[in-house]
């Protein structure tokens, strides 16, 4: 089986427990408005075009351009997202394997959204899982609940985005309700799935009090949630949004400061550990 990648990540710190290879799916059913990875959002190969690397040869003037298979010498245009079948993940992913087993990490389906390719996703946990691996899966929840609940049986760990409270608000912010994003919360709860709830937290967007305080009345009310790990907003992703043509909306980044009373509203109320993430 085959499915379309866009990153295989080594090294990888934050996507879970010890060292791990993250893997980027791409396509994704949100479309949130601060995304780091604007890349990730459409489920097809995309033309990116670095105007800073452009040394203005001509080569890729006329047909050459449409070409997926045009190279450019300076790495000013390049196609994201290519086709992987599942063992050649797989045997890229097994490269790495002492680091797992010495650090306690393993594999991470990330994103874009796995379960928008979900038999290849489960397929690469399956084999993952067989190969002895700890696996993770990262999501934002938005997926049917009966791929959740089939694929739970081969993830060791559910990486699951919580990003905004209010429903009106929360398609504002991403194009979809929140209602099917927690009621998979609470289906993991009940298979007794391991969870680490991610929240992006941005200025302007949802770092409101009332937000805070229904991240740790979620965390509470679900047993199976270890942690909630907040993500504040960076300006790491703003340089790719003009090599795909697109534009992303003014965004400030927060500081130390904002960052910590920020973790200090979430801890107050919340019986679970709170951190940043990473």
């Amino acid at each position: 089986m085959k499915g379309l990648l866009f990153n295989i990540q080594k090294f990888s710190i934050g996507d879970g427990p010890g060292i791990r290879t993250t893997v980027f799916f791409k396509g994704c059913p949100l479309r949130c408005l601060w995304c780091h990875n604007p890349e990730s959002q459409r489920g097809v190969p995309e033309r990116i075009f670095h105007a800073e690397r452009c040394a203005h040869c001509g080569r890729c003037r006329g047909v050459a351009a449409k070409d997926d298979r045009f190279f450019c010498l300076h790495g000013a245009r390049e196609l994201c997202g290519r086709e992987w079948e599942s063992d050649e993940v797989l045997r890229e992913v097994l490269k790495d394997r002492d680091f797992y087993e010495t650090s306690g990490g393993g594999l991470t389906l990330s994103g874009g959204e796995p379960l928008a390719q979900f038999l290849f996703a489960r397929e690469l946990l399956q084999k993952a899982h067989s190969a002895g691996l700890h696996t993770a899966l990262e999501t934002c929840g938005y997926a049917p609940a009966g791929q959740l609940e089939e694929i739970a049986g081969w993830t060791d760990l559910f990486l699951y985005d919580y990003k905004e409270t209010d429903p009106i608000r929360h398609r504002d912010f991403t194009g979809v309700g929140n209602r099917l994003i927690l009621e998979n919360l609470a289906l993991l709860g009940r298979l007794g799935k391991p969870v680490i709830l991610r929240c992006p937290i941005v200025p302007g967007c949802n770092d409101r009090p009332d937000h805070f305080a229904a991240i740790a009345a979620l965390a509470n009310a679900h047993p199976t949630i270890e942690r909630v790990e907040l993500a504040p907003y960076h300006s790491f992703g703003e340089q790719k949004y003009p090599t795909l043509g697109r534009r992303l909306p003014a965004f400030s980044v927060p500081d130390e400061e904002q960052k910590r009373a920020w973790l200090a509203a979430v801890s107050e109320n919340c019986a679970k550990p709170v951190a940043f993430t990473g």
